[in-house]
């Protein structure tokens, strides 16, 4: 890959944690804007007259958006640049913030939600690509790997900062603090980076993208690990939009608390990525999966036995804390080996990856909301079904 960083003296003149901080920003802003309305679902569907239920559509909505708006980023990024999409993609991230932030009705959230969907994928998506086009070797994975770290804390400690918001000043601040931060990220991306997509531009040929992505879909080095991470991610988005109703209408806690607990549930993962990185030189890629997994189906399979026997809180934190172990080690790993065969094929890869997942998150929202009248049991029947078919799926490799 051609060093472009030569080519952009101040790019090159900015302190590499600056350029690393703006790049976690960017890549933060999905995960920021689903999270941290968590804590004021209760409170949303009690201003808009429906279910707490109904009102996860406002994650599931985001979600499947963002799926698939990963897959024309990228395209267009190689074809136009980074600087026009990622500033296009956070002023429509703004607007539909602010369309959110002013909703009276489901409806009218849904569709601020979509807009707003819409304009993250392209700052999520390009954060990657960005870092691409100016490093390599082993600074890059050291600048992708503090990306990673962000979209990771983004999800935990994003409840707490809406939990605050919500106990002081209501939900709607939750949707005008993203809008707020969209305007900083952007004017700190134009500071910091401008354009940094320098080479050779790629024509925007549907048939080609299409046929790139077919072939992946039909790779089993890829479908494998990548359906295995997808599934164990959506169930992962399922517990975080069902905590809610599990823990404030079900448990009496406060906004505040939840987002404490979400706050938690960071510090378990890093945890994992740690134990992670350190088992695979002994046990070997595929056997650190399977351990993942394993835990993985045993915390979910705890959840629900919680569930069911009417448990309380501290059994339904020990099963929680075993997912989220098992999560943690087979997320970033899974990750590594779908997309490790594809050099030659990074970004679509990259994308395909991302789509995967993300529909997978907005169905397993979709799921937990309507399986069961329990949120509990609802919780832990797809963590158990999303984890045990996962684990299936990864014999396929295993067994290759």
């Amino acid at each position: 890959m051609t060093d472009n960083v030569a080519n952009r003296p101040l790019v090159r003149s900015m302190p590499l944690g600056l350029q690393v901080a703006v790049l976690a920003a960017l890549s933060a802003s999905g995960t920021l804007a689903t999270n941290i309305l968590l804590p004021s679902l209760p409170e949303i569907a009690t201003a808009m007259n429906v279910s707490s239920a109904k009102v996860t559509s406002a994650i599931t909505v985001f979600l499947a958006m963002f799926a698939a708006g990963q897959l024309v980023v990228g395209p267009v990024s190689d074809r136009f640049g980074r600087r026009a999409p990622v500033i296009a993609g956070s002023a429509i991230f703004f607007a539909g913030s602010i369309w959110c932030a002013l909703a009276n009705d489901l409806p009218a959230l849904l569709a601020g939600r979509v807009v707003q969907a819409a304009g993250a994928c392209a700052t999520s998506v390009l954060s990657r690509a960005i870092a691409r086009d100016l490093f390599n070797g082993e600074k890059l994975a050291r600048v992708l790997t503090f990306v990673m770290i962000a979209m990771a804390a983004a999800p935990g400690f994003s409840p707490l900062v809406g939990g605050a918001l919500d106990h002081v000043f209501g939900w709607r601040s939750a949707f005008a603090f993203v809008a707020i931060f969209a305007v900083i990220a952007a004017i700190a991306y134009c500071f910091v980076f401008g354009e940094t997509h320098h080479a050779t531009r790629a024509p925007l040929d549907l048939g080609a993208i299409t046929s790139g992505y077919r072939s992946l879909s039909t790779d089993r080095r890829f479908v494998v690990p990548a359906a295995t991470v997808s599934l164990i991610l959506g169930a992962l988005f399922a517990m975080f939009s069902a905590l809610p109703r599990v823990l404030i209408e079900g448990l009496g806690f406060t906004p505040l608390q939840l987002g404490l607990f979400f706050a938690g549930t960071v510090m378990i993962v890093f945890s994992a990525g740690i134990i992670a990185t350190r088992l695979v030189p002994r046990l070997g890629l595929d056997r650190s999966i399977y351990l993942g997994l394993v835990l993985a189906c045993a915390g979910g399979a705890l959840v629900l036995l919680c569930a069911l026997l009417n448990g309380g809180f501290l059994p339904f934190l020990a099963g929680s804390c075993v997912f989220l172990l098992g999560m943690g080690m087979v997320n970033p790993l899974g990750s590594a080996q779908a997309l490790s065969p594809f050099g030659d094929r990074a970004g679509a890869a990259s994308a395909l990856l991302g789509f995967w997942q993300m529909l997978a998150a907005a169905l397993g929202v979709s799921l937990a909301a309507v399986i069961a009248k329990d949120a509990m049991i609802g919780l832990g029947l797809v963590l158990v079904l999303a984890s045990i078919v996962a684990a299936a799926a990864y014999q396929i490799r295993r067994r290759g």
